[in-house]
């Protein structure tokens, strides 16, 4: 696997704002869309318990049940990519002979973000 930090040179510091950002934008993906997802849902049942329409209950209550479906989803997708992101990290650095841990790891920058 190519690495872009075997050239010699630590990135870990020109990329840490980049990751930061990464991780950042991950975090609110994995917990903000879930939370707007579930508050828009809870709204609109809201909206439709309030106007006593039968028919418009049972639909808002399909759209919460979906909208939940796919913040669990969203969630855990998330939540799998760091984990395959730490797997992958932790077998690139337990490949290695050497004992201590390489500082220009890309797994290393990730983890000190």
């Amino acid at each position: 696997m190519l690495d872009l930090f075997q050239l010699g040179i630590n990135y870990c510091n020109s990329l840490m704002p980049l990751i930061k950002l990464v991780k950042a934008v991950f975090t609110i993906i994995q917990w903000g869309i879930p939370i707007i997802l579930i508050l828009f849902g809870t709204i609109d049942l809201g909206k439709a318990v309030i106007s006593s329409d039968d028919k418009e209950v049972k639909a808002a209550q399909s759209r919460l049940i979906k909208r939940c479906i796919y913040a669990v989803a969203i969630f855990f997708i998330v939540l799998l990519v760091n984990l395959l992101m730490k797997l992958v990290g932790e077998s690139q650095q337990g490949s290695k002979t050497e004992t201590k841990v390489d500082s220009t790891n890309w797994f290393t920058c990730w983890n000190d973000a």
